[in-house]
């Protein structure tokens, strides 16, 4: 499954979603880091401000990652709901928790 990765190496609930899908066999990752350079940001930030999902997130005042959008373009904050996230050398961390601006909250 083909599995696309918005994120930062900043945001620890990205990191261990991207540590978690890249060792998973079946699992084709592309993961875009959004802080890496402007484009990417732009990317992100037209799904941030034109998809509906993300309002209780802005209202929220969170940034809204780890974000990711499936091969079939389904999109999700909650990749473990499509992918099992438990190999044979035990379960691994789900990133369920979305990224806070107000360094209050996860992230």
């Amino acid at each position: 499954m083909k599995v696309t990765m918005y994120g930062t190496e900043i945001c620890p609930d990205c990191v261990k979603a991207k540590k978690s899908l890249t060792a998973l066999n079946g699992i084709e990752l592309q993961y875009k880091n959004i802080t890496n350079d402007t484009a990417t940001l732009k990317e992100f930030l037209s799904y941030r401000d034109n998809d509906s999902m993300f309002q209780e997130v802005k209202e929220a005042g969170r940034i809204g990652i780890p974000f990711f959008i499936l091969e079939n373009g389904e999109k999700t904050f909650d990749i473990s709901k499509y992918v099992n996230m438990s190999t044979e050398t035990g379960e691994m961390e789900s990133a369920v928790a979305f990224c806070s601006i107000d360094k209050k909250g996860q992230c």
